[in-house]
């Protein structure tokens, strides 16, 4: 393991273990409970896992009713732990030694690192465990609400990969240049976990890290660090479009310093020839946004082209696009085959991003209307329509509730609408005016089974009632799941 730490490191653990939950030893005897009155950071902490929560940490519950949160512990492992801070009723903690392994547990994980990095919560469970898990979470939150019972959910769709299938990263950059770290932070800390192989990354990702890992060492390029706010080079985005097998880099940096990065710009295109695309981008600010707002090509191409399904995409740096191709599809198919679209409809596509469900209907509807509130993604996909010379779709810049609104007020017609909103849902106005536009069928593309069941509510109180779930594992090895809902009027 190699982890850039920012902070103290964990002072020697000297604590006593002490068992907390209940289950078979190690031994193969039952284990006394005892209370374990001293719950403190670095306390050695023996522990029985009985659930998993929904951020993926496995829990067990001390005895005077404090929760444990484990890092990389499955239902049914035995795991000795050290605490790693304590916060109200919670002690959050990471395996020390895997004592009894879950049968949940894969004999042949994709990565061997993945209790030290928390990246992929799942990745050490077996593949057809998580799609239980994941299905026995979305029927968790819809029992919450007495009002959704009698909705159909499906078995979950899987890509056609379960791992290598994360066309971007973003990734932080730590250290200084003689070790320079490339990772992701891990859980709860400012800790840079690098990166060197990582098995949900495309091959060609790992590929751009290892020589801009190189690439920073040769050229004594210097490394941010956010609290002397000294150094230049602070974050490294990859993309990789798998139509075209090229990738695109950008190096974010605190300030313009064309020198440095130049040099490793053509340093790493060397060593990666696919690579097609390069950008720096410069962010000053101190906060954790990793793009800033001035942009500047090392490359005479600025732009990616990937392909889902017919449709083809132009990807630049700020693009927001799927990282699952695959995942994609499958939604973009699902929604596809629950708007039955014959040719005569209009479809309202809200929060649409850079078109891609937008796209896929406009072929078998009369009209498409995309709406979303970033600029930058509207211009992307009144772009990616000209490409694929879709004529029958328009896109408009601004807030979804007060475009609603005004089709309302213009007596708009719509026969379909689509909601794929992010993880916080539809505010309370926007469905409102959804109902005001009376489409027959409403399709919700949810990226969290809380807020979506929230929502499935509110718009049966308006008359629209969900008659069936299709999730989508567009995020293999984490915890994470995509939903598609379809709604039908019934008053």
């Amino acid at each position: 393991m190699k982890e850039y730490r920012s902070a103290d490191v964990r002072n020697e653990i000297k604590s006593t273990p002490s068992v907390i939950g209940t289950g078979t030893g190690t031994d193969g005897s039952t284990p006394q409970k005892k209370t374990f009155k001293r719950l403190i950071r670095n306390a050695v902490l023996e522990l029985r896992i009985t659930t998993l929560d929904e951020d993926g940490y496995g829990t067990a519950r001390s005895e005077d009713g404090m929760t444990l949160r484990v890092n990389g512990a499955l239902p049914g492992d035995q795991v000795s732990t050290v605490i790693d801070h304590v916060a109200g009723g919670t002690a959050f903690c990471h395996v020390r030694k895997l004592l009894q392994p879950s049968p949940l547990r894969s004999k042949r994980p994709p990565c061997g690192e993945s209790a030290d990095c928390c990246g992929c919560p799942l990745i050490a469970m077996k593949y057809t465990e998580q799609k239980v898990w994941k299905r026995g979470m979305i029927l968790s939150e819809l029992a919450k609400f007495p009002e959704l019972s009698g909705i159909t959910v499906h078995q979950l769709l899987s890509p056609d990969s379960l791992i290598h299938y994360r066309t971007t990263a973003k990734l932080t950059v730590a250290g200084k240049f003689s070790e320079p770290f490339i990772g992701i932070y891990r859980r709860a800390s400012h800790d840079v976990y690098d990166l060197e192989e990582c098995p949900l990354h495309h091959p060609l990702i790992n590929r751009v890290v290892d020589a801009v890992r190189k690439g920073i060492k040769k050229g004594k390029v210097p490394v941010y660090n956010p609290q002397s706010r000294m150094g230049l080079l602070r974050y490294l985005v990859v993309r990789v479009s798998v139509h075209e097998k090229k990738a695109m880099v950008v190096f974010v940096t605190s300030k313009r310093s064309y020198n440095e990065i130049h040099h490793l710009g053509r340093f790493v295109q060397e060593q990666v020839p696919e690579i097609e695309v390069i950008s720096q981008n410069v962010n000053s600010s101190e906060g954790n946004v990793i793009l800033g707002p001035k942009e500047f090509f090392l490359t005479p191409k600025q732009h990616l082209t990937e392909r889902v399904g017919e449709i083809s995409f132009r990807i630049s740096p700020r693009s927001f696009f799927q990282v699952n191709n695959s995942g994609a599809n499958l939604i973009y198919n699902q929604v596809r085959d629950w708007a039955v679209l014959e040719g005569s409809e209009t479809v309202l596509d809200l929060y649409c991003g850079i078109g891609g469900i937008a796209l896929f209907l406009a072929q078998e509807a009369r009209e498409v209307i995309g709406v979303e509130v970033v600029e930058e993604a509207v211009a992307d996909a009144r772009l990616n329509a000209k490409i694929n010379n879709i004529k029958n779709s328009r896109f408009e810049a601004g807030d979804v509730a007060i475009i609603l609104e005004e089709m309302a007020e213009d007596r708009q017609k719509v026969d379909v609408v689509v909601l794929n909103p992010p993880r916080k849902g539809c505010d309370s106005n926007v469905l409102e005016r959804v109902r005001a536009l009376s489409p027959r069928t409403v399709i919700y593309v949810s990226c969290s089974p809380s807020t979506l069941a929230r929502d499935l509510v509110v718009l049966k109180s308006f008359g629209y009632l969900c008659r069936e779930i299709q999730p989508v594992d567009m995020f293999p090895q984490t915890v994470h799941v995509e939903n598609v809902a379809r709604l039908e009027r019934v008053v």
